[in-house]
């Protein structure tokens, strides 16, 4: 068996920026293990499969290490291959995912992509996330998959040195640590050691928590943010009721066949 493989740099306009993510077009499903056997040797932050179905397609991402529930870089990535790469000229794409439907269309510039809102919950921080961040938060919140800490300025989340040992041990995905931008509306981190990721260079899902918070912080619903990992990347979010909007661009690194004389 021979499936095809693209890398794509998602969330930046050039290559080798963004956040790299493998897309595996398929027409049946694969057996889980081998999906993410695939996933730990593709050794990327994310790798999606997806197959086409009534009404659009259905999408799963892999980590190095698990399965997870949403995953932003890689859906766009997807969406990039489907459009640029497929054939694919309607213009919108329907995701059906374990978060749910996931819209992405055409945009200006880029993509759009449409998913839920999350919801956060105040919480005292917990003694591990202060000793595994090495900071003082001014506020912790707890949402779907992650913690979100806020800090007081950019260069406190770009000097954030963790212990990824103690941030996995928290539970669920990871942390995300933001702070005011200096020249965005806002900036943050991204760290999920339990998923086999120390730190994500640019996390469309997290987004989904960061824009609820700033854009009512802010009392903005449209927002400029940019990750600071050391590969980066910048997002257009917009606050749309219980959904937020990212929109990005994507570039494609490469092109190949994954060879797989057992599976034949």
């Amino acid at each position: 068996m021979q499936l095809r493989l693209f890398q794509v740099d998602a969330f930046t306009e050039t290559l080798f920026g963004g956040n790299p993510a493998a897309v595996v077009p398929l027409t049946e499903w694969l057996p889980d293990a081998l999906m993410q056997n695939i996933g730990m040797e593709n050794n990327l932050a994310e790798t999606a499969f997806f197959l086409p179905t009534e009404g659009g397609f259905q999408l799963r991402w892999f980590t190095p290490a698990i399965e997870v529930d949403l995953c932003g870089h890689a859906t766009l990535a997807s969406a990039h291959v489907l459009f640029q790469h497929l054939g694919y000229h309607k213009e919108q794409i329907h995701f059906f995912t374990r978060s749910g439907e996931l819209i992405v269309e055409r945009a200006e510039k880029g993509y759009r992509m449409d998913f839920p809102a999350d919801r956060l919950e105040p919480l005292p921080a917990p003694q591990p996330l202060k000793e595994g961040l090495g900071c003082e938060p001014l506020e912790v919140y707890k949402g779907r998959e992650d913690y979100l800490v806020v800090l007081g300025s950019e260069e406190e989340v770009r000097g954030l040195q963790p212990n990824f040992r103690t941030l996995a041990a928290l539970g669920g995905r990871g942390v995300i640590a933001t702070a005011p931008g200096e020249e965005v509306d806002f900036v943050s981190r991204c760290f999920f050691p339990a998923a086999g990721i120390d730190e994500d260079p640019v996390t469309g899902s997290a987004h989904t928590t960061l824009t609820p918070y700033w854009g009512e912080r802010l009392g903005k619903d449209a927002l400029r943010a940019r990750q600071l990992s050391r590969r980066g990347g910048e997002l257009l979010c917009e606050r749309h009721g219980q959904r937020v909007h990212l929109i990005g661009s994507a570039v494609t690194y490469l092109e190949g066949s994954i060879h797989l004389p057992d599976w034949d």
